[in-house]
């Protein structure tokens, strides 16, 4: 059984979040709503993600 952890932004909302566990290597990701899917990744990339979607650079998408 994995510790999932959701970002402090969520709020009490039950299902619109991405929840974070920790296992040796990775990190896995899911969103609250379908807590049945998740994706692995490890953590310098998401350190990458995170500073690119910070810096604005996937800003273009949402338009």
């Amino acid at each position: 059984m994995h510790h999932w952890r959701k970002s402090s932004y969520s709020g009490d909302a039950a299902n619109n979040c991405v929840e974070l566990a920790r296992i040796p290597d990775a990190i896995l990701l899911r969103e609250s709503g379908e807590p049945g899917t998740v994706i692995a990744t490890t953590p310098a990339a998401l350190r990458a993600l995170t500073r690119a979607a910070k810096a604005g650079r996937f800003d273009q998408l949402s338009r």
